[in-house]
């Protein structure tokens, strides 16, 4: 009972504290930011009582499943995209053609090695714009190297082997997308490097901060290598890495084989799906926010990049359920392509500029659907300071991360001096748990979490459409 009383106490002193806190905050602000923090409050408990992502992004997931570019997948994906953006009400509603790659995987891949008698099976899938394996696979020696650096000075001694490149994250760092960025090159150029001096392939460790058996996939490039010195490319699990790199110490002459059957097909007709939010003062001004369509064939594309899409198209139905009317358009983009090859975010940035079209902002959701932290800012210096300025409004959400940075994959064409974009940034530590994986499936996504996320774009976009255009830098 003692224990009880103390944990109800404790409970009580919470909540006391954050009430005390939310009107310290209301006491800070002027009798305009109360109107904003009322109408932000709106915009939360809606999405809380009333949201949509969650139910969208099952029938996306559970109904379409992952939409590789080019695949059927991702042409029912287009479908599904229109008729959900006409019925929940948008202005206008449009497809944008675009020509889009169409790799395909082929049968499952598989690898396997033998060590002091005893045959390791190794969780393997092959990188996207990977040539194939011959019909029966390969098998050579490894070569075990952690840097592209390290794989260049080999030269002519990887010819005919396999070189594995082994790379971890940096688990030292807190924001799991900078250790990503600092390994993510031996997956995109490890084979452009090796296939110049005769390698017979490369396998590359996941990229992931977790220890198991589940493969992530992701796009490679031979650069400007000639066809003829093409090398096939896979990932292995990052569990497989760690035994692979202790067997090697224990026998360096092992023979390592790999089998994949992957294709590149003559590029395919697709589209992004646009709808907009006409604006009642400035509608030429044009607002994006948008994530991608697309998404690896792995999984089922849920928090890469299924919570992007519902979450952009929940900010349009947030304003409509609000009655928020923007002053600016607010245009939704669901881009195609954005996992190999950003085809689609390149046709809708020429497009615009094509049309004359005035972007002065966008966000981007495409890092997944966990509980939300902040935004990272793409901007001048006045519009950056201006956004960190909403600080007080937006960190009763949990919204304290208000730094300058890059936005996004699929908006960053429409970077300009008086153009603002921002990259919504939720937690990371599980991102890369599930990134390009068969694990990447709609029940790892968090009801709670994903609305949260809806509301917190919604938020900012309110705030940029009701300030931003009014900054004496920009040039509407």
């Amino acid at each position: 009972m003692k224990k009880k009383i103390l944990l109800f106490g404790f409970a009580l002193c919470i909540i006391s504290c954050n009430t005390k806190l939310e009107k310290k905050i209301s006491e800070d602000l002027s009798s305009e930011q109360r109107k904003d923090s009322s109408a932000i409050k709106n915009i939360f408990n809606s999405v809380l009582r009333e949201g949509k992502s969650y139910e969208w992004l099952r029938d996306l997931t559970q109904n379409i499943g992952g939409r590789l570019s080019g695949s059927p997948e991702a042409a029912e994906a287009v479908v599904w995209g229109e008729k959900l953006m006409n019925q929940i009400g948008l202005d206008s509603v449009w497809l944008q053609p675009v020509m889009v790659p169409h790799w395909v995987r082929g049968e499952k891949e598989s690898a396997s090695y033998t060590s002091n008698g005893i045959q390791k099976k190794v969780p393997i899938c092959a990188l996207g714009f990977s040539i194939p394996t011959p019909e029966k696979g390969i098998s050579a020696s490894v070569i075990e190297v952690q840097t592209l650096e390290e794989a260049a000075a080999l030269g002519n001694k990887m010819t005919g082997k396999i070189v594995f490149f082994n790379r971890p994250f940096d688990d030292t760092l807190l924001n799991t997308f900078s250790a990503y960025g600092g390994c993510v090159d031996q997956r995109v150029q490890g084979a452009a490097i090796c296939g110049k001096f005769g390698a017979k392939g490369v396998i590359v460790r996941s990229m992931t901060n977790s220890i198991d058996d589940f493969p992530h996939t992701g796009t490679m490039t031979y650069n400007d290598l000639p066809r003829a010195q093409y090398i096939p490319a896979a990932a292995i699990s990052s569990k497989a890495a760690n035994a692979l790199s202790t067997d090697l110490k224990k026998n360096p002459d092992l023979k390592f084989y790999f089998k994949q059957s992957c294709q590149t097909l003559p590029d395919a007709p697709s589209y992004n799906v646009v709808g907009e939010i006409t604006g009642t003062e400035t509608p030429e001004n044009i607002f994006v926010v948008g994530g991608h369509l697309d998404s690896w064939d792995l999984g089922e594309g849920a928090h890469d990049d299924g919570t992007g899409i519902v979450q952009s198209l929940e900010v349009a139905y947030l304003f409509k359920k609000n009655k928020i009317r923007p002053k600016n358009t607010i245009r939704i983009v669901f881009f195609m392509n954005e996992e190999n090859g950003t085809r689609g975010a390149k046709k809708y940035a020429a497009l615009a500029k094509t049309n004359n079209e005035n972007h002065i902002g966008g966000i981007e959701s495409d890092a997944g659907g966990h509980t939300p932290r902040g935004f990272s800012i793409q901007a001048n210096t006045a519009n950056t300071k201006l956004l960190q300025s909403w600080k007080k409004l937006l960190a009763p959400y949990g919204l304290h991360d208000l730094d300058a940075g890059g936005s996004g994959a699929d908006i960053a064409p429409l970077q300009g001096e008086n153009v603002t974009l921002v990259g919504y940034r939720p937690d990371s530590q599980r991102y890369f748990d599930y990134h390009h994986t068969s694990r990447d499936t709609f029940d790892k996504v968090n009801k709670r979490e994903l609305a949260l996320g809806s509301a917190s774009i919604a938020s900012l976009v309110y705030l940029m459409d009701k300030y931003l255009y009014n900054n004496t830098l920009l040039k509407p």
